[in-house]
């Protein structure tokens, strides 16, 4: 009997969530929660005309480092490049912007920028591909209040795919620079 009851006490809370529907928090900000019951602590959720919670989970703020933080744009740290281009897309300014802040206010963290490339191309050629890469997202960095002893650049070129294939798709996944923090 005992067991059952130990097994009720672990599944009704996470059975009374599946209730609760967040929307938007993607960059840490608030989160709206729609009335659909009753939370984890037997409070009534209330509101559905839009009550609002600040944190990554309704009534609760995120306790972790903001870098931890997966509703945080810090939590976004791979930067995507399109076939044979070091030109940064206008979707990954927001987040390149978010970590220079980040570094601007933290003297003492610091970061690796990782280039890479898809598989076409030679290695040489995808080296210096990586390492322009690298270079262009250390350059906005620069521009947006982090300091040049805080990054580091290393192209990897083709030999650290994310994704194994070849095809656009996997292609894609691997024109990418990654933002690697050392120290915080």
């Amino acid at each position: 009997m005992n067991h059952k009851l130990l097994l009720a006490a672990i599944l009704l809370p996470t059975v009374m969530l599946t209730g609760c529907e967040t929307l938007g928090g993607q960059d840490g900000g608030e989160v709206v929660v729609e009335d659909r019951g009753t939370q984890a602590d037997g409070s009534q959720i209330t509101g559905g005309d839009g009550a609002t919670a600040t944190g990554a989970r309704a009534g609760a703020a995120f306790e972790g480092h903001q870098l931890d933080n997966p509703q945080s744009i810090l939590s976004s740290r791979v930067i995507y490049f399109e076939f044979d281009s070091a030109s940064i897309r206008n979707e990954d300014r927001a987040a390149i912007q978010a970590h220079a802040e980040y570094l601007g206010k933290n003297g003492g963290a610091t970061v690796a920028l990782e280039g890479h490339t898809d598989e076409r191309g030679s290695r040489e050629y995808n080296i210096a591909l990586g390492e322009r890469r690298a270079k262009a997202v250390r350059q906005l960095l620069l521009f947006q209040g982090a300091v040049s002893s805080q990054l580091q650049t290393v192209s990897y070129g083709e030999e650290s795919p994310a994704a194994i294939g070849h095809d656009e798709d996997a292609w894609q996944q691997n024109r990418r620079v990654e933002i690697i923090y050392k120290t915080r």
